[in-house]
């Protein structure tokens, strides 16, 4: 009855946060939007003319730089404004992602740890890690591929015909470059203080496993370490416990912040863009739940049924973070050896994003097509395989895959300066990704656990 309740309270709040956004889009924010777009207009007005002028000393070029600086500043002070406004909203929602934060290190810690040394000798812990990594990489490679197919096939991009825009006008989002020195510091841990306290999920599992299987090669000595881990993990469910309590009311100030800041319009300006987007998200469904039930058979729908909840709460704070510890109960309540969930789980954080990946695909094809940038079929391919290396490690939280679509698509020439396009509904578009990582999560784990014939019926 309880778990029914949570659900009905998350979807009471979805729909208020989208009525009380709406009423208070029009009645306060509208103001400081209609601002910050006269702003912005005026900005690009100056911008082309600049670009046209030759001499940079004749007074015309300090006249319009002068301008430019009052927009700029006019821009700003009302963004701030806008955002000052919101404020009482966001709150809601960054209470409850803190206390989620705050929960997540420590139990992937002492989950994985205690999985790790129950499993035992290393040749196991590599056998079930091996098994892991195959659906891992065969998921993201499904979701990558469903996403090129599904982006060439809409073409929701090809009726935008959008100019180049100059080469000096980018944007502020920082690019997540290509390098193995960079993908090396974010897998290994300098320190495991550091790891814990940045919530690097990665570098936490590299520690995890080194501390469980030393853990369990001492013997008798470690079974003092593991029951010790064990209590500490059990606590901290309790702790995700109370947290989940508060999951509506950070559903609504997620859900009415958004709507508040973009308006209804958002939705209707891309609403082909955003369905499509979500069309394909729910074919990437059928097919990770079409796996599962080749592994799992009829069980497979009972085990989606039972983790609606978690996938609102991804879905509403668009953050597959916020849904790991419900995510971490929810398996066990299924029939999930602990063992399995505490080392499958937290590794599929950083390397099983379904939604992500599918999305890195849809939103750099888009961007490409809006700007009439033609890439081959073999460009798309090894975009497809830059994308796969580049968001191995992105920890579940909210933006991450901006970050990743920004260094890929300086790699394929398509202007930075298009993530604007996306930065207005990257909100809507998280939300989808978000519940889908968390699905594609959860049928691993399922998947591996049964293959390990560690599934009780």
């Amino acid at each position: 009855m309880h778990k029914s309740k949570l659900t009905l309270y998350i979807f009471i709040a979805l729909l208020l946060g989208v009525v009380t956004g709406y009423v208070y889009n029009i009645k306060v924010i509208d103001a400081f939007n209609s601002k910050i777009k006269l702003a912005e207009a005026n900005i690009k007005t100056i911008d082309s003319r600049i670009v046209q002028l030759k001499d940079t000393t004749v007074a015309e070029f300090k006249q319009l730089n002068a301008a430019r600086v009052i927009d700029v500043k006019e821009r700003t002070d009302a963004v701030t404004t806008r955002e000052d406004k919101l404020e009482g909203f966001t709150i809601l929602s960054d209470i409850f992602l803190r206390l989620i934060k705050m929960i997540v290190a420590p139990l992937v810690f002492t989950t994985l740890v205690v999985g790790v040394a129950k499993v035992g000798d290393i040749n196991a812990v590599g056998r079930i890690g091996g098994k892991t990594l195959l659906w891992f990489l065969s998921a993201t490679l499904v979701s990558l591929l469903l996403g090129m197919l599904l982006v060439n096939l809409f073409n929701p991009g090809g009726t935008m015909h959008l100019a180049l825009p100059d080469s000096h006008l980018g944007t502020d989002i920082k690019k997540s470059a290509l390098s193995l020195k960079d993908f090396v510091g974010h897998v290994f841990p300098r320190s495991f203080i550091e790891a814990m306290a940045n919530n690097e999920i990665l570098q936490i599992v590299v520690f995890s496993l080194f501390f469980g299987v030393a853990t369990a090669a001492i013997g008798e000595k470690g079974a003092i370490v593991i029951k010790a881990m064990d209590a500490i993990a059990h606590v901290i469910l309790k702790i995700t416990g109370y947290v989940m309590k508060l999951a509506p009311i950070a559903v609504f100030g997620a859900i009415t912040a958004v709507v508040a800041k973009q308006g209804l319009g958002i939705i209707s300006t891309y609403a082909t863009f955003i369905g499509e987007f979500y069309f394909s998200l729910v074919l990437l469904w059928m097919l990770i739940i079409a796996a599962g039930f080749f592994v799992l058979r009829n069980r497979v729908f009972t085990l989606v049924n039972n983790i609606k909840d978690a996938m609102l709460i991804a879905f509403s704070t668009s953050t597959s973070e916020a849904a790991y510890p419900k995510v971490l109960i929810e398996l066990e309540r299924f029939g999930c050896n602990n063992k399995i969930v505490s080392f499958v789980l937290p590794l599929g954080y950083s390397f099983n994003l379904d939604g992500s990946m599918m999305y890195m695909t849809f939103a750099s094809l888009f961007l490409a097509q809006a700007y009439g940038i033609h890439l081959s079929f073999s460009h798309q391919l090894s975009m497809l395989l830059v994308l796969m290396l580049t968001s191995k490690g992105v920890a579940g939280v909210p933006r991450a895959s901006l970050v990743v679509i920004a260094g890929t698509m300086a790699m394929f020439n398509i202007p930075e300066a298009g993530l604007a396009l996306l930065i207005g509904i990257d909100p809507l578009l998280d939300m989808g990704r978000s519940a889908t990582n968390v699905l594609g999560n959860v049928m691993a784990t399922a998947v591996v656990s049964k293959w390990e014939g560690e599934l009780a019926e």
